[in-house]
């Protein structure tokens, strides 16, 4: 099996942390898919404190007889975006991706070229915008043996010659135990772990630590699986900052998620937030 992309390096861990909590927000997510196999997703979701409304689109349509993905998307925004996937045809592992997003209201238009290869050892990926002044060329490689993992991550724009970005990282993963760290442009230092205990509970721990302001972050989440259609999280970071939440499958296709955030060091002067999640599948 290939090692992942680099983007998705302490996943695991990041998940526990990140998932089922949606604080200040209201949410709605529909997933449908017709009998065609195109797939519908549609989303919107409201700032509790802003009020701000937004909301987005998504089709999906698979050609797999000649590897393609076709998708588009629109937001409130105004903003469409259409990518093109084309995988396993040109060589077996390659996937080559054109990204195009217009907007009609300003006329802005924007494009970017994907490649990646996956190989049982490693994993490549090359990205560049198109911007005849000088596009920004994205490269990231990860390379896994043995339960080990080792990635680079750089980005550079030419139009200024210079190196932008210069991430590394290292971790092992046995599937329900991984290890992460990482160094972000040698400034910012970041550490995780993600340990499946027993079928129902998951934990995760996360460091980090910035050279510029010498400051540290520290965060220890947990989520538990009650049964087949309930699970309950939470999580506490060195702000004293304490994250709950609940979902509940209510029944086939329809799943609510409760979640709030407790300022502990300002627990008498209010400002916590709640986060309601209704997802429906069809």
């Amino acid at each position: 099996m290939a090692p992942p992309a680099y983007g998705d390096l302490g996943k695991s861990a990041r998940d526990v942390f990140g998932k089922g909590f949606h604080f200040g927000l209201v949410k709605l997510d529909v997933k449908s898919k017709t009998s065609s196999g195109i797939e519908l997703n549609s989303g919107g979701q409201s700032n509790v404190d802003s009020g701000k409304v937004s909301g987005n689109l998504e089709v999906k349509q698979k050609c797999s007889e000649h590897g393609l993905t076709l998708t588009s998307k629109w937001n409130t925004d105004n903003i469409l975006n259409t990518s093109v996937d084309v995988q396993d045809k040109i060589l077996s592992g390659l996937k080559l991706t054109l990204d195009s997003s217009y907007n009609p209201d300003t006329g802005n238009k924007n494009g970017k070229v994907k490649a990646e290869l996956k190989t049982s050892a490693a994993l490549v990926c090359l990205d560049t915008d198109i911007n005849l002044g000088g596009p920004l060329v994205n490269t990231s490689a990860v390379v896994g043996h043995k339960g080990w993992l080792a990635g680079l991550q750089m980005a550079f724009d030419t139009s200024k010659s210079k190196l932008v970005k210069n991430n590394f990282s290292l971790g092992y993963s046995t599937g329900d135990f991984v290890l992460h760290s990482n160094v972000n442009d040698g400034a910012i230092f970041g550490a995780s772990m993600y340990q499946k205990v027993n079928p129902n509970i998951e934990t995760g721990v996360n460091l980090g630590w910035t050279a510029s302001s010498s400051t540290t972050s520290f965060g220890v989440a947990v989520k538990y699986i009650l049964d087949k259609n309930g699970s309950v999280r939470a999580k506490i970071n060195n702000s004293s900052q304490i994250g709950l939440g609940y979902q509940q499958k209510l029944r086939d296709g329809l799943t609510i998620t409760l979640s709030t955030l407790i300022d502990g060091k300002n627990f008498n002067q209010g400002g916590h937030k709640i986060g309601l999640a209704l997802e429906l599948e069809t």
